[in-house]
């Protein structure tokens, strides 16, 4: 009997799945099935309230009679489940005075408490403000996923452009930009790195004699083999017809790329097939470190490594040449008119 409202167990269990009875000495005489899960394992009946929770505010509460002194007056609790989670909860006089009931929700820590707790919509009241959390929550959810999928789709689409506007799409190399890009990063870094010019020889000889679907397959070959010939942490760029940029990131010494660039022109001097036809080309190479430069700059390592390119042009071609400060005092004394030819 409640005043003069007669409730069953079960119906007070169907409307407040989150209530305690406490019968006066301040043991559990019943419980709601949602107050139950919070102590998995656990049979409330019988035990002490507050054995079980602790009242946090108001102060002072550590009997039944303080928890009736508080009527209407809204408990601040914390569960002792190892899990410390809050609850708010509002005590009423029941059986004429012979125990205490106990109306509980978890106010703003319900987000926590579905997930620390697996709880479901069936866990709250009807009336709760926690099962329309809930379906905002679920909407949320599917909504942050569905943005999520949508985010993961736009960043893809955004690297595949990016790699797209920085790769030569004939031989699948990086291009002019790509070059340009990561040889300024390099320099404003200040990392240490080496840089060769790849100039091939021969190849319009090529095109003229057996047209330009053979240059295409020669240039797809030549990217191959630059490719097997440098390192994952290097960079190999198309920046024009015919022409190459080698950057090899932290590699300044000579020795090691003049080994490399002889491995180079004579693996390009190898006769390429195009449709029974053999493909005769070769490479000129000019090579450049980092080192030793008062303000280095991107433009001035390319044009030091195409010095020594125009050296190995002007020496029979097929050969390699370093950059030096000779070679930028000879370049001031050519003639303007008297270059090389490409190819």
């Amino acid at each position: 009997m409640m005043g003069q409202i007669c409730i069953t167990k079960a119906d007070l269990a169907q409307l407040m799945p989150m209530h305690l009875l406490l019968s006066p000495d301040g043991a559990i005489r019943q419980c709601g099935a949602t107050v139950a899960k919070l102590f998995p394992g656990r049979d409330l009946a019988g035990q002490l309230f507050f054995d079980c929770f602790t009242v946090r505010r108001p102060c002072n509460v550590g009997a039944v009679d303080d928890i009736l002194a508080n009527q209407g007056v809204k408990l601040h609790l914390v569960v002792q489940n190892g899990r410390n989670t809050t609850l708010k909860a509002v005590a009423v006089s029941v059986d004429g005075g012979d125990g205490v009931l106990l109306d509980m929700s978890f106010g703003i820590s319900v987000v926590d408490a579905i997930r620390d707790y697996d709880l479901t919509i069936s866990d709250f009241a009807a009336t709760d403000l926690a099962v329309e959390m809930l379906y905002l929550l679920e909407a949320k959810s599917a909504a942050m996923a569905e943005s999520r999928k949508l985010n993961t789709r736009l960043q893809g689409a955004k690297v595949a452009a990016e790699e797209q506007a920085f790769t030569d799409t004939l031989t699948g190399l990086k291009n002019r930009r790509a070059m340009e890009h990561v040889l300024t990063r390099f320099v404003e870094a200040g990392e240490t790195f080496g840089l060769m010019q790849v100039d091939l020889d021969y190849f319009k000889r090529v095109n003229d004699t057996l047209g330009h679907a053979a240059g295409d397959r020669v240039l797809q070959k030549v990217a191959k083999v630059l490719l097997d010939e440098t390192r994952k942490e290097d960079l190999v760029a198309r920046i024009g017809g015919d022409e190459f940029v080698l950057i090899f990131h932290r590699m300044t010494n000579i020795d090691k790329l003049n080994e490399i660039a002889a491995r180079i022109i004579q693996r390009l001097e190898e006769p390429i097939d195009y449709g029974g036809n053999p493909c005769l080309i070769s490479a000129s190479i000019g090579t450049a470190v980092s080192d030793g430069y008062q303000g280095l700059t991107a433009d001035k390592i390319l044009m030091n490594a195409d010095l020594a390119l125009y050296a190995s042009k002007n020496k029979g071609r097929a050969c390699f040449t370093v950059f030096s400060e000779e070679l930028s005092s000879k370049s001031a004394k050519i003639d303007p008119g008297e270059g090389f030819v490409s190819g």
